[in-house]
């Protein structure tokens, strides 16, 4: 389930990583295509960057494999733009676009988790809403 957000008078969805994963593999991949243009076009609205097209780097996810190429830049910029915001915003630990390319290429169906998760903690900022630690341990007898 999603759950909306108010940005700067914009809603944005802040999904939930595993839920993303999981329809991606009940859709048998269907599902990434749209997600991958939804975040695309959030972060494009949350940065309010025309330079971000998310047409573009769906069209790149869909066809560039025919040359092999374009989906990994695709994914690499989507990333690099994700990393910037997070750094503007000190939001640690900030995503490595680096570690997307790996991923893909070793194992693609855990990018959209990864990416999800860190759109949300930009969601989460950008919100005002904080997310609290995990409760401390209590200490262990003696």
């Amino acid at each position: 389930m999603a759950e909306t957000v108010q940005i700067k008078g914009e809603a944005f969805k802040k999904r939930s990583p595993i839920g993303v994963l999981g329809l991606c593999v009940i859709t048998l991949g269907i599902y990434f295509f749209y997600w991958y243009f939804q975040m695309n076009d959030e972060l494009r609205r949350y940065e309010s960057d025309s330079s971000i097209s998310p047409t573009r780097s769906l069209m790149a996810m869909l066809f560039g494999w025919i040359i092999i190429v374009p989906p990994f830049i695709a994914l690499f910029n989507t990333a690099k733009h994700i990393s910037e915001v997070e750094a503007r915003e000190s939001i640690q630990p900030v995503m490595e676009p680096v570690l997307v390319i790996v991923f893909q290429l070793l194992v693609s169906i855990v990018n959209p988790p990864y990416i999800q998760s860190h759109m949300n903690k930009i969601f989460d900022r950008g919100s005002g809403h904080r997310t609290q630690p995990p409760p401390a341990l209590p200490p262990m007898p003696a």
